[in-house]
């Protein structure tokens, strides 16, 4: 795994702001979510994993290089 450097990590923090709502498209782990579970975006830590609250009670963080997320714009509030 490649550690961002701090324009990258200025750059996902831009792009995904704690309240960002998401959804999981795929993720690489046996403990992963189910496809298409909501979540919001904690923060961004350190490494550029995207620590995110699942609506399932998870809390596993998203590696960008290998997990697939896609933003939601239409839910704000009503996660």
């Amino acid at each position: 795994m490649r550690f961002p450097n701090e324009k990258e990590l200025a750059m996902l923090r831009e792009k995904y702001p704690a309240g960002t709502i998401v959804r999981l498209i795929s993720m690489d782990d046996e403990q992963a979510p189910p496809v298409g579970t909501i979540g919001e975006v904690q923060f961004i830590d350190d490494a550029g994993s995207v620590h995110v609250h699942w609506q399932n009670g998870s809390s596993l963080a998203v590696i960008l290089d290998v997990d697939v997320v896609e933003i939601l714009t239409d839910l704000g509030a009503n996660f």
